[in-house]
């Protein structure tokens, strides 16, 4: 079995990023090349920014299938935790990986939100499964080990693989690659927005396996990804 990225943006004409069938297919085209026999095509629902409905997310999802990616595609959503996202969750709606367990969410990158663990930890009793996009990128964790490890028990850290490889930020990538020194990284995926975006992924499974070995590889893009999409969270 090949790599899952569980965090992409290939859906064209939705957010940030694919604007076309061609780009949404050459940055699937691109994802294969480097492994990935699964991707999820994972829109921003982001109030105030870019909500798309799931209609409309539905069409094209149903579009870029149709056209013959060469690889397998799921679908899902990069949640803002925002109101939008805050009623979802009290209503049970929260879109997820294939209608499962496992969601994909994102925060604000300077502040958290009250009572995030609390709200996390209700979630997993529930039998959701959390997915947090780029913990690298969250101020609040990056001089807080304790709360780091308090909330990773809570939910999965999906690291960015660009920024492994340094195209987020000093700071982000030398979080990204603490998070992925001390185990506490759960998986790794491209977030890819752009067929460049592929490439600098690539160069983050390089440094992965370079410093952490193939096995690490096969464990952050593949055993994990796919455990997350069954309804578990590694540990």
């Amino acid at each position: 079995m090949g790599f899952v990225d569980l965090h992409s943006h290939v859906l064209f004409g939705l957010d940030d990023g694919s604007p076309d069938l061609p780009t949404s297919l050459a940055m699937v085209g691109g994802l294969a090349g480097l492994g990935f026999s699964d991707v999820c095509a994972t829109p921003h629902q982001k109030a105030g920014q870019f909500l798309p409905s799931a209609e409309l997310i539905d069409r094209t999802y149903e579009a870029l299938r149709a056209a013959g990616p060469k690889a397998q595609l799921h679908l899902g959503a990069e949640n803002m935790w925002d109101d939008v996202f805050f009623e979802r969750m009290q209503r049970g709606a929260i879109p997820s990986y294939d209608g499962g367990p496992a969601f994909l969410m994102e925060l604000r990158p300077t502040i958290l939100p009250p009572g995030l663990i609390d709200h996390v930890f209700r979630l997993r009793m529930a039998g959701r499964v959390p997915v947090l996009a780029h913990p690298e990128r969250y101020q609040v964790l990056w001089d807080d080990e304790q709360l780091t490890e308090k909330l990773r028990r809570q939910c999965a850290f999906l690291i960015d693989l660009p920024a492994i490889a340094g195209y987020h930020g000093k700071r982000e990538s030398k979080a990204a690659r603490q998070l992925l020194e001390r185990g506490l990284a759960t998986a790794a995926a491209s977030d890819a927005h752009t067929p460049e975006d592929v490439r600098h992924a690539a160069e983050g499974i390089a440094w992965i396996e370079k410093k952490l070995g193939a096995a690490a590889v096969d464990r952050l893009l593949g055993d994990a990804p796919r455990a997350l999409l069954g309804g578990d969270l590694p540990d």
